[in-house]
Formats: C-alpha cells, sequence, structure tokens
C-alpha cells in the first residue's frame, strides 16, 4: 500500500502505525520527526502534479483542511481519495480507525486503544470555566462553532465563549473580545504561534493558558495523552 496524506494528523497516525506505507506528506507533516518521504505541498496548495507521480493507491485527507478542487483533480487522475470529517473526539477516533483500515492496518494499533480509553474519563475540574480560544492575531480569529478543539476543551471543563457564533472560526475585533470577559484565555503555539510575549499581554488580568496546539487540534498519537497533559495547563492557569 502507498499513501499520501494532505494533512498532519493523519500523516502522524499512518506513520506510527504502517511504517513504510506513507510516500508523501504536506510540508506541515512535522511528526514523526524523523518522517522521510516526499513533500508535496501545503494542505491548501498541494502540488497535484507531484502526488500524481508518486502512484499512491490512495491519499488520504480532511473536509476542513483540504481543498475540494485538489481532491477532485487527484480523483480525475484516477486516484483514490479517502476524505475524512472531525468534529470531536469521538469522531477523530473513528475516523482514525476507517482511515488506518483503508491503509492496511490489520487490527486497531495500541495507540489508539490509549487514546479512546484516556477520553472515555478525562480529568474535569469541579467548576468550569468559559474560554476565549484565539487561533489567529492580525486580524484576531478564534474558535467558534463545531470545532474538534472546541469539543476537546469542553471535555476538559472548558466551555468555548464563541462555541455559538454562527462561523466555525470568526474573526472578531479585539475590542469585542475583551468585552466577552472571559475568565481564561486558552492560547495554543499553532497555527498562530502564540508565545508568552505575545498573545497574553492583550489579555491583562486574565489567565492564560499557552497549551501544545498539537494537543488541542491533531487527531493522531497524541490524543492519548492530550487529556492529561491539556488538563494540568489548564489547571495551572486557573490557579
Amino acid at each position: 500500500m502507498r499513501v499520501v496524506s494532505l494533512v498532519p494528523s493523519l500523516t502522524e497516525a499512518v506513520a506510527v502505525s504502517l511504517p513504510g506505507a506513507l510516500v508523501g506528506a504536506t510540508d506541515w507533516c512535522s511528526h514523526p520527526a524523523d518522517l522521510d518521504v516526499a513533500r508535496i505541498g501545503g494542505t491548501k496548495n498541494p502540488k497535484v502534479d507531484r502526488i500524481v507521480e508518486l502512484a499512491p493507491d490512495l491519499v488520504v485527507a480532511n473536509e476542513e483542511e483540504n481543498r475540494e478542487p485538489d481532491l477532485t483533480a487527484l480523483r480525475t487522475a484516477g486516484i483514490e481519495v479517502l476524505v475524512t470529517e472531525v468534529r470531536d473526539v469521538p469522531e477523530a477516533i473513528r475516523e482514525l480507525g476507517r482511515v488506518l483500515g483503508a491503509c492496511g492496518a490489520k487490527a486497531r494499533p495500541r495507540w489508539l486503544d490509549e487514546a479512546e480509553s484516556a477520553w472515555q474519563d478525562p480529568p474535569v475540574p469541579d467548576r468550569r470555566t468559559t474560554a476565549l480560544v484565539p487561533v489567529w492575531r492580525r486580524p484576531w480569529m478564534v474558535l467558534g462553532r463545531d470545532t474538534f478543539a472546541g469539543d476537546v476543551l469542553a471535555r476538559l471543563g472548558v466551555d468555548n465563549l464563541y462555541a455559538h457564533h454562527e462561523e466555525r472560526y470568526p474573526r472578531i475585533p479585539l475590542p469585542e473580545l475583551k468585552a466577552a470577559a472571559p475568565e481564561l484565555v486558552v492560547l495554543p503555539d499553532e497555527p498562530y504561534r502564540f508565545t508568552a510575549d505575545d498573545g497574553p499581554e492583550v489579555f491583562e488580568g486574565v489567565p492564560c493558558a499557552l497549551v501544545d496546539g498539537r494537543l488541542l487540534t491533531w487527531y493522531g498519537p497524541s490524543l492519548a495523552q492530550a487529556p492529561r497533559l491539556l488538563g494540568e495547563a489548564l489547571r495551572a492557569a486557573r490557579r
């Protein structure tokens, strides 16, 4: 089986579970760190001709991360494309199993069982917290409705302030964000790289949790550690 992945999360899942199956991945696919495959451009602008040259049996993609015209071009070239949809943790578990099965896995990998078990009873504080979750700056963009990261946080006792916004990733002016009076601001290091010096200074007086974006937004092997590590980071910020 020859597989090309257009999604960093799926790249890691396939590489860890089926060594040797991946022949191509995007420039943003950073895990595993020793991944040695052909690079085929970005998630939004993959080099379709290069993918076709690799002659994969399957391309794995995601309805949010990848563009339909690119997927259509691959199908037109005779390549099978599997498109995932992941909006919450249970869906991530199911879709990962589907992807790995399509890529040739004979059995469910241990890390996926561990991930499912970890999320069955995640650490939840006694009191829930309402949080603002920026994902970009200049302009400010936050988590809105129906997102995987929002579901992850909700399962850890953190309710997204914009969870009912009509958009999934709304652009909100900074004065409006401040006026929303969040109890907590969650700042991931991707897609925008928020740091201790870039982000918290804007929300003076509000606790800020700087978190690993991979733990918050990736659905792959990191799911097994995400409840514990994210829970620790959130608890530390709320103290």
